[in-house]
């Protein structure tokens, strides 16, 4: 658990690469590095010739690229693509799933090898936590992605959630780096209002996140309506209790544009109720908030049930009364490509692609 990724490319901004590149090499070279990294998103150095062939040959023996391979690849019959993306650092794995829709597309990355939160409905918390992800193994799953299904981040249809594995709160510095480079127009290039990551809920790092000049919209993932039924399903309830997360969320600092975004995972029986749905709205009544509602995705060994969708339609009714309310409709469920269902899992009957 303690394991970090050894150091490559991918992960470094113009600062780190001025370092790396060292005095004798005139300052514009980082730069140039950079944009080939990030903007134009090689793949391999030797695509780089406005960089001397010397210095590509140096880094090639100093440090790697970084780049992600696909170990394997699922395709779902909706159109959602799921990867195992292979780590260069020490060969694990990790999940990197694409939703395509004709008005956008939705690119949902990991921020950890498993997950140390053991919410009791998500397969990916059956694994425990492996290790966090570099900055660099973050950024690189956006670049695989957009590499291989010729997506341009600065569309205004391309999203990123940080809604994979792990827990990007408890991996914060790697995440808010990997945010910037993303971010930056010299660099990928995406908008901070068109990436997102959803926290379980660790409030000391609430405030971190909302501290930063440069970050992605938060996500709570809420999933109960009162303490108990909360720490029930997310025992991490136990060290960061449902009225302190409340109070953290009225002290975020929202931008102008923006709203915080609460996940409600539906389950049959458990917290579907109205009256759920109508603690929720006391819960959420003061906050300038949207809600999220999924009706659970089953997986092996979770021991709920998805609840039927008059259920979920009448607590949005309810809920919709005083705030924005969503129902997520469930992408690539064949594929075990779904919200909670990330575990790397490989079943028979899946379409699956080697590199």
């Amino acid at each position: 658990m303690g394991l970090r990724a050894q150091p490559t490319l991918l992960g470094l901004d113009v600062a780190d690469l001025r370092d790396l590149l060292g005095p004798g090499t005139p300052a514009f070279r980082a730069r140039q590095l950079y944009d080939a990294l990030y903007k134009r998103n090689v793949a391999d150095l030797e695509e780089t010739t406005a960089l001397p062939k010397e210095l590509r040959d140096r880094l090639r023996s100093e440090m790697p690229h970084g780049r992600l391979t696909v170990d394997q690849r699922f395709n779902s019959a909706d159109g959602t693509v799921r990867y195992l993306l292979k780590l260069p650092a020490d060969g694990r794995s990790v999940e990197t799933v694409l939703m395509p829709q004709e008005q956008r597309h939705t690119i949902c990355i990991s921020s950890q090898v498993g997950c140390p939160v053991d919410c009791r409905f998500c397969l990916t918390a059956q694994m425990g936590l492996e290790r966090s992800l570099s900055a660099g193994e973050i950024v690189g799953q956006v670049l695989h992605v957009c590499r291989e299904h010729g997506l341009d981040p600065r569309a205004a249809h391309c999203n990123i959630v940080m809604m994979g594995m792990g827990e990007p709160l408890l991996n914060l510095p790697n995440v808010l780096k990997a945010t910037r480079i993303l971010c930056d127009d010299n660099g990928v290039g995406f908008s901070q209002r068109r990436i997102t990551v959803s926290t379980s809920g660790i409030v000391p790092k609430i405030a971190e996140l909302g501290a930063a000049d440069i970050r992605p919209k938060l996500a709570i993932s809420l999933n109960a309506s009162h303490e108990e039924q909360r720490r029930e399903l997310m025992p991490i309830t136990k060290k960061y209790h449902l009225a302190d997360l409340m109070e953290a969320c009225r002290a975020y600092p929202l931008r102008p544009w923006e709203f915080l975004m609460f996940e409600y995972v539906m389950m049959r029986g458990v917290n579907d109720a109205d009256a759920d749905a109508r603690r929720v709205v006391s819960l959420l009544g003061n906050l300038k908030a949207k809600v999220n509602i999924i009706a659970l995705n089953p997986g092996p060994g979770i021991p709920y049930e998805t609840p039927d969708p008059e259920r979920v339609d009448s607590f949005q009714k309810i809920v919709m009364r005083s705030m924005p309310c969503y129902i997520r409709r469930p992408r690539g469920l064949d594929i075990y490509a779904a919200c909670g269902q990330l575990k790397k899992m490989q079943t028979p009957g899946l379409v699956s692609l080697k590199e």
